[in-house]
């Protein structure tokens, strides 16, 4: 007995729900995790044949005959757009200044008390390294804005946080009630002055 394939689902251990979810996840990825991904499913659903990748799940075949040749060597194709282009972050560009910020930073860090995190809470805000630099002596022409600078502070692991301040203790009934018990004990002690007229 020959098993005849129906010519509308190529792959017949897939329903067309299933491929417009696996297109639909697809579509949610981009670079290189889309790439991978259609890989995966090419070879696990299309025995790695590109052409009928393209025809079952609407694929280009060169994208995923590029995802195949990086799943198989393991090297990663990055294009000239995303490597090339783009503005280089500050601390690359202004190394020295950045070591600096790095020193300036490690000496108002602390531990997260509660050491959920590898990040270090620090009191230092963009503005207050921005001023400590500068009276270092660095040239504002090396200095980013202060939104720039809350954003390396982030990138270099330490997290801005404003100081706890104290908090008030919230009122507890037990609480109300020792201190109407003492209203009430000093009343009673305290003689009502009299008038002698």
């Amino acid at each position: 007995m020959r098993h005849v394939q129906d010519e509308s689902n190529p792959v017949p251990s897939l329903q067309s729900q299933q491929i417009a979810d696996l297109r639909l996840a697809a579509a949610k990825m981009t670079g290189a995790t889309r790439r991978a991904f259609q890989a995966e499913m090419t070879v696990k659903y299309c025995d790695g044949n590109a052409r009928q990748a393209e025809s079952v799940f609407g694929w280009g075949r060169n994208t995923v005959a590029l995802g195949l040749a990086e799943r198989r060597t393991g090297i990663l194709c990055l294009g000239a757009q995303s490597t090339c282009s783009g503005r280089k972050r500050w601390e690359d560009e202004q190394p020295q200044v950045a070591q600096a910020l790095c020193q300036l930073a490690e000496t108002h860090a602390q531990q997260d008390p509660t050491f959920r995190t590898t990040l270090a809470s620090t009191r230092l805000t963009a503005t207050g390294a921005l001023e400590a630099l500068r009276a270092q002596g660095y040239a504002e022409a090396q200095l980013p804005s202060p939104s720039t600078m809350a954003a390396v502070l982030n990138r270099l692991g330490f997290r801005l946080r404003k100081g706890l301040k104290a908090k008030p203790q919230k009122k507890l009934k037990a609480t109300a009630a020792i201190f109407d018990n003492i209203k009430k004990k000093t009343r009673t002690r305290r003689p009502q002055a009299t008038s002698t007229v």
